[in-house]
């Protein structure tokens, strides 16, 4: 046992850089590609989410410094930090029984690929850390195998679930076909997105209201360009910031190149998929009958869309803003404020990019994420010290873990409140399949 567990730990240290092209092969080979092939596929995907990283990485070290600066010019008292979903998937992958929870989730998927009640098969697994983390901190305060069992067994079916329903977004508005974003972190704000653009469909007047990125490109010239746009939203947050002018220029030119760089970098990482989602899809024509599987892969393959980047460094300032005058709230937003691309995405692809409602819908999936990161606080250091990460007394949170919309739900229903938060969760998911099945079925009909 001590041999496997080691095993998987040092399989999970090598790092998405290897992980990603080794799956990425293995699903080649299994789909029929020759060696080669899937081996160049793998490669190429490798270097696409390589430049992704590169870029992400830049935008979160020069956004990072820039927000928390705003925080502080603002004067905010937030006792709670924003430490990053990073650290916390650091701590959940350090829990003792991280093994069995993504056995679980694995097994998980299989079974339903097997039952035919998911057609998404997800290679993302270094980011099972968002559905395990819910496991682990309820194994944490109860010490209940069961408990944190069946939890990781629930988000597994309910992130599988969405990845099909969603599917559809990603192919009409992202332009990328047999793919799903198995990525809880993509995902949660459905809950919130699909009943929010219904309602505002049901508002005349405000229904018709639409700004969208292509617009601006056609009405403000040079200045609705993606690398101007970025430029003056990043001098926007480093004047917010109180920078010195060339630290506002250098913030806008950095800003510029991530708006630049990402869509090319996810066309290269595109590139590589492509030949493994033709190669899956005659697999599972010939082998599956009337079958087809999406491939589940990180979200960070959608955050280079123009109006995500644009609707997140808006949403930035005004995270901030809510932080500091939502009632109750404690959560000081900080290290996740450089990925808020993957809370819009899907809400952005939802609206076909209407910036209005992206940051209208955005806004309160975000304030809901504040709340639920005050509601687990506690309870998210108290398991981070546990595993051996100390903030030296300072409560801690994040915008991934249990902060997450559909997460927080799950927790609540095994910690605390069942008859409350499990009839929630019911009502939450059956919100989603009215909006999202009949879609995705027309979807899957018509291809």
């Amino acid at each position: 046992m001590d041999f496997l567990y080691n095993a998987f730990q040092s399989l999970l240290g090598a790092g998405a850089y290897v992980l990603l092209p080794l799956i990425i092969t293995i699903v080649g080979l299994v789909f029929g590609m020759k060696i080669s092939r899937a081996f160049r596929s793998g490669l190429t995907v490798g270097i696409g989410f390589v430049g992704i990283k590169l870029v992400i990485d830049m935008l979160a070290g020069n956004i990072g410094p820039a927000s928390k600066a705003m925080v502080e010019n603002f004067g905010l008292n937030l006792d709670i930090v924003d430490v990053g979903w990073g650290a916390i998937a650091s701590v959940t992958w350090a829990s003792p029984i991280i093994p069995l929870l993504i056995l679980i989730i694995f097994l998980t998927n299989i079974l339903m690929l097997v039952t035919n009640t998911t057609d998404t098969l997800d290679v993302d697994i270094w980011n099972y850390h968002h559905m395990a983390i819910v496991g682990c901190i309820l194994y944490f305060l109860t010490n209940n195998l069961l408990i944190a069992g069946l939890s990781a067994f629930i988000m597994a079916v309910i992130t599988f679930k969405l990845s099909d329903w969603t599917s559809p977004l990603i192919e009409d508005y992202f332009g990328i076909p047999n793919v799903s974003l198995p990525t809880m972190s993509f995902l949660s704000t459905a809950i919130i997105a699909y009943p929010f653009n219904w309602l505002i469909d049901k508002i005349p007047g405000v229904r018709d209201w639409e700004i969208k990125i292509d617009n601006a490109q056609k009405y403000l010239g040079i200045f609705g360009e993606q690398s101007i746009l970025g430029f003056m939203l990043g001098c926007a947050v480093g004047l917010l910031a109180k920078y010195s002018i060339w630290d506002v220029i250098n913030l806008g030119v950095h800003m510029a190149a991530v708006m630049v760089l990402i869509p090319k970098m996810t066309a290269l990482f595109v590139e590589g998929l492509m030949p493994i989602s033709e190669a899956a899809t005659e697999f599972t024509k010939s082998k599956f009958k009337n079958r087809q599987f999406l491939i589940g892969l990180d979200a960070a393959v959608v955050v280079g869309d123009s109006s995500v980047i644009t609707t997140a460094l808006i949403l930035i300032p005004l995270t901030i803003l809510l932080a500091a005058i939502l009632p109750g709230n404690r959560v000081m937003p900080f290290a996740d404020l450089a990925v808020v691309t993957f809370r819009v995405a899907l809400i952005v692809a939802l609206t076909n990019g209407n910036l209005f409602r992206s940051l209208l819908i955005g806004s309160v999936a975000m304030s809901a994420i504040l709340y639920a990161g005050t509601a687990t606080s506690q309870a998210l250091t108290d398991f981070a010290v546990h595993t051996g990460l100390d903030f030296g007394g300072q409560l801690v949170s994040s915008f991934a873990s249990v902060s997450l919309t559909i997460s927080y739900i799950v927790f609540e229903a095994f910690r605390s409140n069942p008859i409350l938060f499990v009839p929630l969760l019911v009502v939450a998911f059956i919100i989603i399949y009215v909006f999202a099945e009949r879609k995705y079925k027309a979807y899957k009909k018509n291809k």
